[in-house]
C-alpha cells in the first residue's frame, strides 16, 4: 500500500473502532491489530493518539456533511423541501447497521474540557452543520434564517440522541413532522406580514 492508502486505512479503521467502542476504550494496540500494521507505521502517520482522533474526526466531518448535502440536493430542488429532506437523511443514517449515535457528541463527552482539541473538533463539526441549516434557511427565504436554522439543528440533535438510545428511525420521522409544523408557521407568518 502507498503511504496515503495506509493513512486512509488507519483513519477508517480508527473511525470504525471509535464508533464501536468509544475513544478511551479503543487503544492503539487494538487499532494496529485491526489495521494489520506495525505500531511504528501508525506513529509515522500520527504522532499521538490524539492526532489520530483529530484526523479521524476531520475526515468524518467532511464525509458526513458532504453526504447530507449530496442526499438533499438529489432529493429535491425546492428550498423548503430541502430543509425537510435533511430529516430523511437522518432516517437513512439511523437505518444503517453501524449507527451508534453521533461520534462528535461521543468525542465531546469523552473529552469534556472545552479547551481540549478533540472537544473543539466536535464543536467545529456542530457549527458547520448549523451553518448548512442556515444556508438552507436563507435559500428558503424564511424571515429569520438564523433562528430557524437553530431550531432545525435542535431537532436534528434531539433525534440523533433519541435514536442512539432507541435504535430505530422514529425520532427522524417525529423531528421531520415538527420541522414541517415550524415551516408551516413560518409560511403563515410571512403571509400575515404581507397582508
Amino acid at each position: 500500500m502507498r503511504r496515503s492508502e495506509i493513512r486512509n486505512h488507519l483513519l477508517e479503521t480508527a473511525l470504525r473502532l471509535f464508533n464501536q467502542h468509544g475513544y478511551h476504550a479503543t487503544g492503539i494496540d487494538l487499532i494496529i491489530a485491526e489495521a494489520g500494521v506495525a505500531k511504528t507505521t501508525l506513529y509515522r502517520h500520527f504522532e499521538t493518539k490524539e492526532d489520530l482522533i483529530l484526523a479521524a474526526l476531520e475526515r468524518r466531518d467532511e464525509q458526513d456533511r458532504d453526504a447530507m448535502r449530496a442526499f438533499v440536493e438529489q432529493r429535491t430542488k425546492d428550498p423548503v423541501e430541502r430543509l425537510l429532506a435533511t430529516f430523511d437523511f437522518l432516517e437513512a443514517w439511523f437505518r444503517d447497521e453501524h449507527f451508534r449515535g453521533c461520534i462528535f457528541m461521543s468525542a465531546a463527552g469523552e473529552h469534556k474540557e472545552t479547551v481540549n482539541p478533540v472537544f473543539q473538533a466536535a464543536v467545529l463539526h456542530k457549527r458547520l452543520s448549523l451553518a448548512y441549516f442556515e444556508e438552507l434557511a436563507h435559500a428558503a427565504r424564511v424571515a429569520e434564517p438564523k433562528r430557524l436554522a437553530a431550531e432545525m439543528n435542535m431537532l436534528h440533535e434531539g433525534a440523533i440522541a433519541v435514536a442512539q438510545m432507541t435504535r430505530n428511525v422514529e425520532p427522524a420521522r417525529q423531528a421531520k413532522q415538527m420541522a414541517t409544523q415550524l415551516l408551516a408557521t413560518e409560511a403563515r407568518s410571512a403571509v400575515a406580514s404581507v397582508s
